[in-house]
């Protein structure tokens, strides 16, 4: 349960210091894991960003201040992190559909967001599907781009687009033909963060054993052991449920943490839409 802890100890360090500038990387800190990886647990979690959970609290509490309160409204939004009561007006709109003005008139309904708190089932009412592997190195050749991770949902589209552009362009199949390593079918990937610009690289490709081809780039996974995780029916749907019972049920309830290597997603049937497409997520452990 050290995982469990070292998450709740991240968001309550986003609490004691929301009103402050933080940074993704003094919060993942708090779990000892990378700021992608945090972002990413996060987002499997909470379905919600780290960026998008801060906004959102920090909201309840301007709310909450401008109703008990004579404060000023251009000192809440400086208190609050912005820079001007206009953007602070509209953050609040967004979030309660009321301006600072007209809540403080008692108009509308306010929208409270509770702070987290994590709680783990450990019932397993629905078993899990996996194995344990030990592999050494390994190469996969493929295609890659850097996306922007802010935004989970705008993230999510442009890897989507990604897909689809290597899909009609035949990369697929070229790197279908190619396959002749350990793992059959496609391989999805994100291998890098950079915390300067906020971005991701991202990698659609295959296990191949050789030289390089024209025009494709590779990646050399390191030695791990890999949990290997099982999921049947569309990808859209069954893939981010079982991101989160890894995460929400198998972690908590087992002795692993995540290993070093990126996790992988490998797409083993030809139709991600199919209820009966075959899926395997690979989580590095140790």
């Amino acid at each position: 349960m050290a995982w469990v802890e070292s998450l709740q100890k991240a968001i309550d360090y986003m609490e004691a210091h929301l009103l402050e500038p933080i940074t993704i990387e003094d919060i993942a800190k708090q779990a000892h894991v990378s700021a992608f990886h945090f972002q990413r647990l996060f987002i499997i979690l909470t379905d919600v960003s780290v960026k998008e959970y801060v906004r959102r609290r920090r909201m309840t509490l301007a709310a909450q201040e401008l109703a008990s309160s004579d404060c000023k409204i251009i000192d809440l939004a400086y208190k609050y992190g912005y820079d001007t009561p206009e953007a602070f007006a509209k953050a609040f709109r967004k979030q309660h559909g009321v301006t600072p003005s007209e809540a403080r008139k008692g108009l509308g309904k306010l929208q409270s967001y509770n702070r987290l708190t994590i709680q783990v089932n450990l019932k397993g009412a629905e078993p899990m599907n996996y194995q344990l592997v030990e592999r050494k190195g390994f190469q996969i050749v493929g295609v890659k781009e850097r996306f922007n991770c802010d935004g989970d949902l705008g993230l999510s589209l442009d890897i989507g687009h990604f897909w689809t552009k290597v899909g009609k362009n035949g990369t697929i199949n070229r790197l279908l033909g190619l396959n002749n390593g350990q793992i059959s079918g496609l391989i999805g990937a994100s291998v890098d963060y950079s915390k300067e610009d906020n971005e991701i690289e991202y990698w659609v490709g295959t296990e191949y054993k050789g030289n390089i081809p024209d025009g494709l780039s590779s990646y050399q996974i390191s030695a791990e052991k890999w949990a290997i995780f099982e999921a049947v029916g569309p990808v859209a749907d069954v893939v981010p449920k079982t991101w989160k019972k890894i995460y929400s049920e198998w972690f908590p309830s087992n002795s692993y943490e995540h290993g070093d290597a990126p996790s992988l997603e490998v797409y083993k049937s030809p139709d991600p839409t199919s209820p009966v497409a075959k899926t395997e997520i690979w989580v590095p452990v140790k």
